[in-house]
């Protein structure tokens, strides 16, 4: 008679409850800083609550929501060792598509799943998070951990994100309200952001370049060069709206600077963009030469150097760009709105 199996538990089956504890210990005080007025503490720690009087001041109110995550980058940061960085790319993938429409963002969430808990690498990609959403000035009102062994490998992690915003309904942005005259405003990236990884790691993989090359181009590692976080624009581009004239934004993210402001255009206008307003940083061309990739293939994998358009009143753009200069946002004329058919050429 087969006797009975030996007594098993959670932990022996990869889940451990107390790192999962001792991380969220150790990111407190960094979420804490992300709060908001609006924020009304949940004390089951279930859920995060949000005070949604305080849009009252609205006449109608329209909420907004984005998710995301940061692709293949999570590779490089596991690879590198470097977790501090890696959430605020998230936050600024999500704050940063809420904010095209007009959007104020107000909260996000969080979701992480790693092969192992180790507080204290849970503990760094959070405490980004969080910090990223001071700049944003949106709240960090909650998120999950989970732990998957067997399916992850001890050091494997990755997260996603998901926020929520308000704009008020006739003040939404977008392709109806650009011109034909209106101008391009070019705010320039922080770096690759966190779109294009997966030819990065394809040219680290196949070229005489890796993570530790010292190139002269750059200054420091290449690995480091490509964990810069991901610009935060929301407080700018909500600087732009106040200050009036904006018609329209579009976040450059994957599929490259045209196909992401062909968004924003009408059916009856084309952004015409001039390439040589602007130098691509050196980054980019270390990847491209590296590479070997075909320019076409660099316009709409990478951000080039962009990574946040506005698309102004023509009377407004000087204006814009010195709000922009004066918040420490490196910006320029980069084109103009001509009648089309809803194309953006790079000229």
């Amino acid at each position: 008679m087969a006797g009975r199996p030996t007594p098993t538990s959670y932990e022996a089956a990869g889940v451990d409850i107390a790192a999962g504890e001792r991380a969220v210990e150790l990111m407190k005080s960094r979420v804490a800083r992300s709060r908001r007025p609006e924020v009304v503490d949940d004390v089951s720690g279930f859920a995060g609550l949000f005070d949604v009087s305080a849009l009252l001041r609205y006449k109608r109110p329209l909420l907004a929501t984005s998710t995301d995550g940061v692709g293949t980058k999570v590779d490089l940061a596991r690879r590198l060792g470097v977790y501090d960085t890696i959430g605020h790319d998230l936050v600024g993938m999500v704050v940063d598509d809420l904010v095209v429409c007009g959007a104020e963002p107000l909260f996000m969430t969080d979701y992480i799943a790693c092969g192992k808990v180790v507080p204290e690498r849970i503990a760094d990609i959070v405490g980004g998070i969080a910090d990223a959403c001071v700049l944003a000035g949106c709240a960090l009102v909650g998120g999950e951990t989970a732990e998957h062994p067997g399916l992850l490998e001890e050091d494997e992690f990755d997260l996603a994100g998901a926020g929520t915003g308000v704009v008020e309904a006739d003040e939404v942005l977008g392709p109806d309200r650009v011109r034909p005259g209106d101008a391009v405003i070019a705010m320039a990236s922080s770096g690759v952001h966190a779109n294009g990884y997966s030819l990065v790691r394809h040219i680290l993989a196949t070229t005489d370049v890796s993570l530790d090359s010292e190139l002269p181009e750059l200054g420091r590692p290449l690995g480091e060069e490509l964990l810069t976080p991901t610009r935060i624009y929301a407080k700018d581009c909500l600087a732009l709206i106040q200050a009036g004239g904006v018609r329209a934004f579009a976040h450059v993210t994957g599929g490259g600077l045209a196909a992401n402001l062909a968004r924003s255009l009408p059916s009856n206008a084309d952004a015409v963009l001039n390439r040589s307003s602007w130098e691509t940083p050196a980054l980019f061309r270390v990847l491209q030469a590296h590479g070997n990739v075909p320019q076409a293939e660099m316009d709409k994998t990478f951000n080039l150097g962009v990574g946040m358009v506005a698309i102004v009143a023509p009377d407004t753009a000087d204006e814009a760009l010195r709000l922009l200069t004066s918040r420490g946002v490196p910006s320029w004329h980069l084109g103009d709105i001509v009648p089309g058919s809803g194309k953006a050429v790079l000229r």
